[in-house]
């Protein structure tokens, strides 16, 4: 059995007396209220701009603020690692959701409070405090050895809460001065308390809108129903085409590209400690559904999906109108797995809705914008550094999940760097990441950046054995 990985003495105790300044620093950041939705808080995103930039300085790093046509990214470099040492590129965003609504929080959204181990603000996980304690690991060994054992380039965006919508072109223009061996990103959650967690995949994402048109303008039900085809009863026709009975998808060639997950993964999976019924408690369902043969977290993690996640149509006020609608419109969403790509997805999807669509109506299908998914290989120096430096943080071995959601520069900095994307986060779940009374566990964040310095101790010591190894 292999002996868990310990953290050195020397940034150990640089971090035991360190840890209350850490947390006091973060509170400063979290003042600053960089809602990057809002064009009042312009100059508070470029305020904390500024702070990033400036805590990187002061602990020895060579800093610029690059302007975009949005918030501003901030690069920082430090290239003195030993000669043959590798370059990671640590990712964050200092940009934050809208607090509102401001009435349900308890304490103000940005006067940051520790309350029970946890600290409330906004930005607290997402993402200001997964960013800082790269920083503050940083800091502990440049602080304590006066180097560190990797170059380190930290780019801190100020739009991902609004798409990132600069951000590609930026890594595109400035590919060759971020060139690394390996990407960091702590922008997620650990599985439950305790349990250490990398991420190792993420869906993608189709979204539609299906409009379906018929008459020049609503009609009497009365009148014309029965004659006249019903634009919303059209509409749920051909929605209810998009599933089978079981709950798999009905759509033609919607699966052909999926990539299975490998068995070992899938048995991983199994194997963490998650109920259904405690997953029902939480959202208030008597049963779960979705594609058969697969196990929950299955389906939410490795399987595509097929969600309506808003319609339209007809009369929807108080009390009766007796209108038969001229319009009906949804909006759909598919979340993608490896190897399905948005656009073929919303091919298929139109050539099935013209294909089912019944005489009497026009259907239009618009696709609104989409992501691909994404998958690690979980191999290679990053990922064995990762699960090392989470063991020797919290004393137990990480678990390998899966997330739901999205996170498209994921797939960008993979795409345009070349380099692997190790995605190690410390939320965890209920934290109200985009919600009220945002919080990040004080433990969590303690031991992150005991987490983010063994990282950087063991990426150094991985790659230079990889590197002298013999080719086979």
């Amino acid at each position: 059995m292999t002996p868990t990985p310990v953290i050195p003495a020397d940034l150990a105790r640089h971090c035991d007396a360190h840890d209350a300044q850490a947390r006091d620093e973060l509170f400063a950041f979290l003042r600053i209220p960089s809602v990057s939705a809002r064009s009042e808080h312009k100059p508070d995103c470029a305020r904390a701009a500024q702070f990033v930039a400036d805590e990187l300085a002061r602990i020895g790093f060579v800093t610029s603020i690059e302007p975009t046509a949005g918030h501003p990214i901030v690069v920082g470099e430090w290239r003195q690692a030993p000669a043959g040492a590798p370059t990671l590129l640590i990712y964050g965003h200092y940009d934050v959701q809208p607090a509102e609504p401001l009435e349900l929080w308890t304490s103000p959204p940005f006067e940051p409070e520790l309350r029970d181990g946890r600290i409330y603000a906004r930005g607290s996980v997402d993402d200001k405090g997964q960013l800082y304690l790269h920083i503050k690991a940083l800091e502990a060994h440049l602080a304590t050895r006066g180097t560190l054992p990797v170059n380190v380039i930290v780019l801190a965006e100020g739009e991902e809460e609004v798409g990132s919508v600069n951000l590609e072109a930026f890594l595109e223009r400035e590919k060759q001065r971020l060139a690394c061996d390996a990407v960091v990103i702590s922008d997620s959650t650990m599985f439950a308390p305790g349990i250490p967690s990398i991420l190792s995949s993420l869906r993608g994402m189709a979204y539609l809108e299906i409009t379906v048109r018929g008459a020049n303008g609503d009609l009497h039900s009365g009148m014309y129903g029965g004659a006249v085809v019903n634009p919303a009863m059209a509409l749920a026709r051909i929605l209810a085409t998009m599933h089978d009975d079981t709950g798999r998808i009905a759509i033609p060639g919607f699966y052909d590209d999926v990539r299975p997950f490998p068995d070992h993964v899938r048995a991983q999976m199994r194997e963490l400690p998650f109920s259904d019924d405690t997953l029902m408690h939480e959202v208030g369902v008597s049963a779960l559904g979705g594609e058969p043969g697969y196990t929950t977290l299955e389906r939410l993690w490795t399987r595509p999906t097929c969600e309506v996640n808003g319609l339209l149509s007809g009369y929807t006020g108080e009390g009766a109108k007796t209108v038969l609608p001229a319009v009906s419109m949804a909006k759909v969403s598919f979340r993608l797995v490896p190897d399905q790509e948005p656009q073929r997805i919303a091919d298929l999807v139109q050539q099935h809705v013209e294909r089912v669509a019944p005489a009497g109506v026009t259907v239009t299908v618009e696709h609104l914008h989409g992501g691909k998914p994404w998958r690690a290989d979980l191999q290679g120096p990053i990922i064995d550094a990762g699960k090392a430096a989470l063991a020797a943080a919290f004393g137990r071995e990480p678990v390998i999940t899966g997330e739901g959601g999205s996170i498209p520069v994921v797939g960008d900095f993979e795409r345009i760097l070349g380099a692997p994307v190790l995605l190690m986060g410390f939320g965890l779940p209920g934290e109200n990441a985009h919600a009220p009374d945002e919080w990040i566990s004080d433990e969590n964040y303690r031991l992150g950046i005991r987490a983010a310095a063994m990282l950087y101790e063991q990426f150094g010591k991985l790659h230079a054995d990889e590197a002298q190894r013999p080719a086979s």
